[in-house]
C-alpha cells in the first residue's frame, strides 16, 4: 500500500493505443469529481482520491484513443508510482496485449495494489497478465463469447453492470464502468459521497441486482 492513514487513495489509470475514450474518462471524472465534493463538504479533510494516467512512452508520446482522441498521461510505466486502485480500461486492446512491458507492468503493480478494476475488454489485459485466473468477472456483451474462448477457466457473467470480487472488480461496456467507480466509490468512502458524485455528474447511476 502507498498511502498512509488518513492520505488520498492513488488511483492510476492506464491509458494505451485503442483505448476507448470513456472507459477511460468516466472512471477519472468519478474518482476527481468525488474529490472535489468531498473538499466542499469536508474542507478540513484531505481528498479521499489522487487520479493520474499512465502510458507507455508518457508524457513524451501521446495515446491515440478510439476515433482519433489524443490522450496525455503523467507517467510512463517506467516511473509510474504504486497505485492503491489499479484501473484499467478497455477498447481495441491488440496493442497492449502485444507489449510484454504493458502486460508485466499491470502484473507489478496489480500484485502492490489494495483493489483492480478493469473496463469493458480491459479484462482482456488483466487475463493475459496472470491478474485474474479464475475469478468471476464480466466484460461489453460482444465480447463475452471471445473471452470465454480465451480464457476458459475465468466465470464469465453476462446481464450485469460490474462484478465485486472483493480485491478485483470488473465492468461490463463502456458506460457501465462510470457505474462501477461510484461503487468504488461507495466503498472506499461512503454512500453519501458516491450519490453526491452520481449527482455533481448528473448521472443516473445504475446498482447492480442484488
Amino acid at each position: 500500500m502507498s498511502s498512509s492513514p488518513g492520505a488520498a487513495l492513488r488511483v492510476l489509470i492506464l491509458a494505451f493505443d485503442g483505448i476507448e475514450a470513456l472507459d477511460f474518462a468516466g472512471p477519472f471524472e468519478v474518482f476527481t469529481t468525488a474529490s472535489r465534493v468531498h473538499r466542499r463538504l469536508r474542507p478540513d479533510e484531505p481528498a479521499p482520491f489522487e487520479v493520474a494516467a499512465v502510458a507507455e512512452g508518457a508524457p513524451a508520446r501521446p495515446v491515440q484513443a478510439r476515433a482519433g482522441l489524443q490522450l496525455l498521461a503523467a507517467h510512463d510505466l517506467a516511473d509510474a508510482p504504486q497505485a492503491d486502485l489499479l484501473l484499467v480500461p478497455g477498447g481495441v486492446v491488440d496493442a497492449p496485449l502485444a507489449s510484454a512491458a504493458t502486460l508485466q507492468w499491470i502484473a507489478r503493480q496489480a500484485a502492490g495494489a489494495r483493489l483492480v478494476a478493469s473496463v469493458c475488454t480491459g479484462v482482456f489485459l488483466l487475463a493475459a497478465s496472470g491478474v485474474v485466473t479464475d475469478q468471476v468477472v464480466t466484460t461489453h456483451w460482444e465480447d463475452l463469447a471471445d473471452l470465454r474462448e480465451r480464457f476458459p477457466a475465468l466465470e464469465v457473467r453476462e446481464g450485469v453492470r460490474w462484478v465485486d470480487g472483493g480485491r478485483i472488480l470488473s465492468s461490463a461496456g463502456i458506460s457501465a464502468g462510470i457505474d462501477m467507480s461510484l461503487h468504488l466509490v461507495e466503498r472506499l468512502a461512503g454512500r453519501e459521497l458516491a450519490e453526491r458524485t452520481a449527482r455533481q455528474m448528473d448521472y443516473a447511476w445504475t446498482h447492480n441486482p442484488p
